[in-house]
């Protein structure tokens, strides 16, 4: 059984039709990586599989180890394993980062029938996954992402993600505003993340971040379904020759 099957998808936002009939198949362990120009329907794809409001399929269903998503409320599909990684992270002033991530994972843990996380296990379990991610205890006592840079933004959502321990983890456009160094340090970040038991989509416009998290398999987004499915090459044909050819492809 796949980790990930989408079968059909059609979603309609604000009156105006994104996805056609996407199909995706991802199996447990892999990492795929989903490209496409702007409004090819990226975002919404990552949406649609949180359950973001407005974002509501006309047609077609998410699975995840099985089980259809679209049954499910944003919580009990977080609490099944999934994390969705914002291109944007809002920011929550008046919430210490350190008290968010400890509602945040001992809610999961609760909604999974464990039992909550003593205050010691859980500085020790941070603060171990914080170090790789060059996280210091002050961007933790601060207000989440409040004042933080674009790469502390997304340092702090893989520290999020590490603790959560998700089975599938959605990158939506991580690298977007990113410099190299946040760049490597949030990949690492994933890279270390990777697991037989554990699948990644990473939506992502650019080949770059592709240098550092290395997909298994490529598949182009255009005007609302898959049009083309690759290895990592794929990528690299992308950034020389564009989306053109695939646009026409999707017309």
């Amino acid at each position: 059984m796949p980790m990930l099957e989408i079968k059909n998808l059609h979603v309609t936002v604000d009156g105006k039709q994104i996805l056609n009939g996407l199909d995706l198949v991802v199996n447990k362990g892999e990492v795929h990586a989903i490209m496409g120009p702007n409004g090819s329907g990226k975002s919404t794809l990552a949406y649609v599989m949180a359950g973001k409001d407005g974002y509501q399929p006309t047609q077609g269903e998410i699975r995840l180890d099985g089980e259809n998503l679209l049954d499910l409320q944003p919580d009990e599909r977080a609490a099944k394993g999934l994390f969705l990684a914002f291109q944007y992270p809002l920011e929550i002033p008046g919430v210490a980062t350190m008290t968010f991530l400890r509602t945040a994972l001992n809610a999961q843990r609760k909604k999974r029938g464990l039992v909550e996380l003593s205050t010691p296990e859980f500085l020790k379990t941070v603060r171990a996954a914080a170090a790789h991610l060059e996280i210091d205890t002050d961007m933790l006592r601060r207000g989440v992402n409040v004042g933080f840079s674009g790469g502390e933004k997304k340092r702090n959502e893989i520290l999020q993600m590490a603790l959560l321990e998700p089975r599938l983890a959605v990158l939506d456009e991580t690298d977007s505003g990113l410099d190299i160094d946040a760049l490597k340090i949030v990949s690492e970040g994933v890279n270390r993340l990777r697991s037989p038991d554990r699948s990644f989509v990473v939506i992502t416009h650019y080949q770059r971040l592709l240098n550092h998290i290395v997909p298994d398999v490529v598949q182009v987004l255009s005007r609302g379904r898959i049009v083309k499915t690759g290895g990592k090459e794929l990528a690299l044909e992308l950034e020389a020759t564009g989306y053109a050819q695939y646009q026409d492809e999707a017309a």
